[in-house]
């Protein structure tokens, strides 16, 4: 399926999704809702197991918020469709796994899409910057995103200054998984993606609920969600074939073969 700002590719269980608005892929109200039906539909296709996003090019991810738009009377609080902002910030239960290869610079609302993604591969030249201190406005869900991701301090500095800072240094922290050189970001993006895509998809499940649904609450109350089934996402991985066949296979010395039921 091809959008004039949204290309989208199935490749198997994989969905390969690629903002695609030159100069800087920045994303407007029309492409943030198109993004949301985009990973909506992902979410509730059970033959995708893991998604990959990326940007057109290789100069920018995305700029996040298209200051152009804004500038002709798109204002912050619009309405960006059913996953908020960038279509996966704000999208109920997406529980399958999000990758962010990024090809480029990766700004202010493009950050903050990264962010909500599990596994942040770079190209070796991507900067980062959350630039919006300097337009007297704050970059809201990194605010609240980035302190638990990397030390308080450094994220402080980072959002207090709006500086650039590099994939070294953000690998440094803890913020991407890894850096490859521009002409293997997508190759290797496609290899974790099939790795995934061939593991227990009914735990990955249960992993990203409990780490969402529980975040903020005492280890014990947290854990009681799990141990109880109180989450849906474990309830249904504990009364699977999976778990058994996970069991199976352990003890029978071979490779599980997941069903997803």
């Amino acid at each position: 399926m091809t959008d004039d700002a949204i290309k989208v590719e199935r490749r198997g269980a994989v969905l390969e999704v690629t903002i695609d608005r030159p100069k800087a892929n920045a994303i407007d109200v029309a492409t943030s809702r198109k993004m949301g039906e985009v990973f909506a539909s992902f979410r509730d296709d059970p033959e995708l197991k893991v998604a990959i996003i990326t940007g057109g090019g290789d100069k920018f991810f995305s700029a996040g918020w298209d200051l152009k738009a804004a500038a002709e009377g798109e204002v912050p609080d619009s309405d960006y469709g059913v996953g908020g902002f960038g279509g996966l910030q704000e999208l109920p239960n997406l529980n399958k796994p999000v990758i962010a290869a990024l090809n480029g610079m990766t700004v202010g609302g493009g950050f903050e899409i990264a962010l909500s993604t599990d596994i942040i591969i770079a190209a070796d030249h991507v900067r980062f910057a959350l630039p919006e201190i300097k337009a007297g406005t704050v970059a809201d869900a990194a605010t609240i995103k980035l302190p638990k991701r990397i030390p308080y301090h450094v994220a402080m500095e980072f959002l207090f200054t709006g500086r650039w800072m590099e994939a070294p240094e953000a690998l440094r922290w803890g913020l991407i998984n890894e850096i490859v050189a521009p002409e293997k970001l997508m190759q290797r993006a496609r290899e974790v993606a099939d790795l995934l895509a061939s593991g227990p998809s009914l735990v990955f499940a249960a992993i990203k609920e409990v780490a969402r649904e529980t975040e903020g609450m005492p280890f014990h109350e947290a854990l009681s969600q799990v141990t109880n089934r109180k989450l849906p996402t474990v309830d249904i991985l504990y009364s699977s074939e999976d778990i058994k066949e996970g069991s199976m296979a352990f003890a029978e010395k071979r490779d599980p073969v997941w069903k997803g039921k």
